[in-house]
């Protein structure tokens, strides 16, 4: 804590010093009202509206080598009426014969030639509306926030664009109607503004308001946009309904009613938006479905934590930036920690039907998620710098139908539910200063006793600081959050016994389980000081901290409480081509944390760095040293175990993104200081462009993991906890289909598959003794007369006495899992806004018990297994009132 507070102390000290922002040096072009017949969108750039008014250019390179004149020409227009902004981009191009233009899905353009317009509409220099287009027609769209940090490709507004390729190079126009965008309700407007062209073959990119390469931030650097006006924001109201049909098809069970091969179901819902102000929008859903978003990765969990899966839900991913708040920055798993993390939203129901809360069953089926009844959000950001977001949400309580001894009956699995994020943010001094908070609320209605293990309201909440300045140079952010739970004596024990703090932990004696509590609270925040722009040395310093009592996982996502950080990082950039490098990066980290009783958790650090080369290669390498340290999870709520240090090393490696064929590897190797344990992992990537039309991705990866230490279970003999681990070879394989097929912009045909195979062998069985000794101090490993497996039961007997007498068991722990998921989606855009979905997606799921890793046979296995097919057909029509 007296780093936090000196760290604190130095951050305010720092404030006192540059509170300026420099002014950037920008350029102004105008829109010109139409004065007669609008453009019509075919790409021709002929109609009078443009020939009326002057093209406008200066493009300065940005990549590979900045603030240089480009290769190639681009100019562009900007006209507008009352009710739409045009833009005719000409792109010249010495070699029209080699321009890429690669037909695929929406906002899929990374390898062809592009061109993109940034509307900084809001005109708070921190966000830009983004719409762009291939050398195809291929729609991009984005909306960038945090002054470039953040960008939500999920947003699709309904606009225009149509693109031709002439002898001279190619051209794009584009209309973009206002109720799409956000603006303040004013007579003149000034906007934001930027115009992009990527170059695929050379790898180039120009823009016409040049930002380095090294500046700290994007929007904050564009042109502006004069011109604009009386124009008013439309009435704004969109309804997308929707109807779906959908059959599923399984292996039929003998005896289950509930299996019978076959399942067939029809629904209908309704998206839509509605302006509330020009600035504010609200969108809603009523009985939203999902059944196009691809499935998650396979995967075998070991760990003591759940897995972090991203947002796929259109819904949820949409406008998703203006609900973020993040605990940390960087990278790595706590990244990924959030106080709002909507895959809770819709959910796995919590509880399965269990005989010893009578429920007796011979057989179940279980609704495969929490459907969601209806869910609103309203979001934006006014003129005087407030960004507003409010979502709430409500789920379905649902019931699993059970059968006993040929009764069935209904049991619920799943409460009545009603989530509630707000978040607000104020902009200063030109948006180099922020000051914002968040508020979330998940509260839920329980009635029955078995559905008591759930909190029945979780609240948490969290301010955050941010402040850059000498021309965004350097920044300062402050966030502080907290929670508060309310439930049973039995839920707020599962949470004190949870993972992500082990309250039982019969060492701990700064936190106590107390199992009559009917609430808990806690707290954390997190401080950091830095320059991150504008010279080629970069650094950050900061603190992390979280009491054992933070519980935001309701809602948030939180693998572990009762820590404290710090760390620091130190960069190096080059940007610009030096001799074979095109640029070079270096980064240099160091870690250590504390939990809230004073023990060291961990401390380490790395160096990494990356080049590409001239020839568009490129290699990104790096080193990890981590010491010993103490796990509290290791023993799964038992005392504090330590853990020997290691060596990680990763390399990635990728070809010139410019070619039809491009390849890359990654490597990643550790090496325990126990001489025992270690792990392999190589992934491969290949892309392969057909034709314009047709491309895939191809990247299979294997994975060797040997762990000394990997939990199993914890038994009890005479009165003594005994935390059982042993030895585990892993080995794993899978691989990452992905076909792209696009007639046209708007149908493509996408499918995805991946077969998976993980196999685990145990062997050195043996039980914790001395959990904070060093090396072999730590356990016993169990002789030949003290282990015995008894096949009849799958289990391991111990006699650790050896008295003739089991003392204790456990099951089997080998493991081979296997899973093949994929799924194909045609996409048919029939008028724009509205869309026909033809799906199919199927699974495959094998397990047993053998342990053995023999690639040719578990394959042949993964495709014999009877699969689960899900049909569906999903047809929504946009219209706007």
């Amino acid at each position: 804590m007296k780093f936090i507070l000196s760290l604190l102390l130095v951050g305010l000290l720092f404030l006192q010093t540059l509170w300026s922002n420099d002014e950037y040096s920008r350029k102004t072009c105008f829109a010109y009202r139409v004065k007669s017949e609008s453009p019509k969108i075919d790409g021709r750039l002929d109609d009078a509206a443009w020939k009326s008014v002057p093209y406008q250019d200066s493009f300065v390179q940005i990549n590979p080598v900045e603030n240089i004149p480009p290769t190639e020409k681009t100019n562009f227009k900007v006209v507008y009426d009352n009710r739409n902004i045009y833009f005719a981009i000409m792109a010249y191009d010495s070699e029209p014969g080699k321009i890429e233009a690669l037909l695929s899905r929406r906002d899929d353009v990374d390898n062809s030639d592009f061109i993109a317009i940034g509307l900084d509409s809001y005109f708070d220099r921190r966000t830009a509306f983004i719409f762009g287009v291939n050398a195809a027609g291929v729609k991009y769209d984005a909306i960038i926030s945090e002054d470039g940090n953040n960008q939500d490709e999920s947003w699709d507004p309904v606009w225009e664009v149509k693109t031709m390729v002439t002898d001279s190079g190619w051209t794009a126009e584009m209309r973009i109607p206002f109720n799409q965008i956000r603006f303040a309700d004013k007579q003149s407007h000034t906007w934001g503004f930027q115009v992009y062209r990527k170059i695929y073959r050379k790898q180039e990119e120009d823009m016409w308001q040049y930002i380095s390469k090294d500046a700290a931030g994007m929007v904050s650097y564009f042109g502006d946009l004069k011109g604009l006006e009386g124009i008013k924001m439309p009435l704004r109201m969109e309804l997308l309904p929707y109807s779906l049909s959908s059959m599923h098809t399984f292996q039929a069970e003998k005896g289950d009613p509930f299996t019978n091969g076959r399942d067939f179901r029809f629904d209908f819902g309704l998206d839509g938006k509605v302006g509330i102000t020009g600035d504010l929008t609200m969108d809603f859903t009523i009985f939203p479905d999902f059944g196009q978003v691809e499935a998650d990765p396979s995967e075998v969990n070991l760990s003591a934590f759940e897995t972090f899966f991203e947002e796929k839900r259109p819904f949820f991913i949409e406008g998703k930036n203006i609900f973020e708040f993040p605990l940390a920055i960087g990278d790595g798993d706590m990244a990924q920690e959030k106080i709002f993390y909507s895959r809770r939203i819709g959910r796995k129901a919590h509880y399965y039907p269990d005989e010893e809360d009578g429920f007796p069953n011979d057989y179940v089926n279980m609704p495969d998620q929490t459907r969601i009844l209806g869910a609103a959000k309203i979001s934006g950001k006014t003129s005087g710098g407030w960004s507003v977001g409010i979502l709430d949400a409500v789920t379905n309580s649902e019931r699993a139908d059970i059968e006993y001894q040929g009764k069935k009956r209904k049991v619920t699995v799943e409460p009545l539910t009603n989530y509630l994020v707000s978040r607000l943010q104020k902009d200063f001094d030109k948006g180099n200063t922020s000051l914002g908070g968040i508020v979330t609320a998940t509260n839920r209605d329980i009635r029955d006793d078995h559905l008591k293990f759930l909190n029945r309201s979780a609240y948490t909440g969290g301010i955050d600081f941010r402040h850059q300045w000498d021309d965004k140079t350097y920044f300062f952010n402050f966030k502080l959050f907290g929670s508060y739970l309310k439930g049973d004596p039995e839920a707020i024990e599962l949470v004190q016994k949870s993972s992500a703090r082990y309250f039982q932990r019969p060492d701990a004696d700064y936190v106590k389980l107390d199992t009559t509590r009917t609430y808990l609270t806690g707290n954390g925040g997190t401080i950091n000081i830095g320059r991150i722009g504008n010279g080629r040395w970069r650094f950050a310093t900061g603190g992390i901290w979280r009491s054992p009592g933070l519980e935001l996982n309701d809602i948030g996502f939180l693998r572990r409480a009762d820590q404290i950080m710090n760390y620091v990082w130190i960069g190096y950039r080059i940007n610009n081509p030096v001799g074979i490098f095109r640029r070079v990066n270096i980064n240099f980290n160091e870690w250590q944390g504390w939990n809230y009783g004073g023990d060291r958790l961990f401390n380490g650090g790395n160096i990494n760095g990356g080049v590409q080369f001239t020839n568009l290669w490129g290699v990104y390498v790096g080193v990890n040293r981590e010491q010993d340290g103490y796990s509290p999870h290791l023993l799964r709520g038992g005392p504090l175990a330590r853990y020997t240090g290691g060596w990680n090393f990763w390399m990635n490696v990728y070809s010139d993104e410019s070619k039809n064929t491009q390849v890359g590897f990654s490597l990643r190797n550790h090496i325990n200081d126990d001489k025992i344990s270690k792990s392999f992992r190589l992934r491969l990537k290949l892309f392969q462009k057909i034709n314009t039309q047709l491309n895939f991705r191809l990247s299979p990866f294997y994975s060797y993991n040997r762990d000394n230490l990997q939990y199993i279970t914890t038994e009890e003999f005479n009165g003594q906890d005994r935390y059982i681990f042993g030895r585990i070879v892993r080995n794993t394989f899978g691989l990452v289909l992905r076909l792209n097929y696009s007639p046209t912009p708007q149908l493509s045909i996408q499918y995805y598959g991946q077969p998976y195979i993980s196999s685990g062998k145990y062997s050195h069985f043996k039980h914790i003794t001395r959990p904070r000794a060093k090396g072999d101090d730590r356990y016993e490993e169990y002789s030949a007369q003290q282990i015995s497996y008894d096949p009849d039961d799958e289990s391991y007997r111990i006699d650790e006495n050896t008295d003739g007498n089991a003392d204790y068991s456990f099951g089997f722990p080998d493991f081979n899992f296997k899973e093949f998921r994929s799924n194909m989606v045609v996409r048919w855009e029939y008028k724009p806004g509205s869309i026909l979905f033809l799906v199919w997606a199927q699974n495959r799921t094998g397990f047993d018990e053998t342990g053995d890793f023999e690639f040719g046979t578990n394959f042949r296995q993964l495709f014999d297994v009877q699969p689960d097919n899900v049909f569906l057909v999903k047809l929504n029509y946009w219209f706007s009132i």
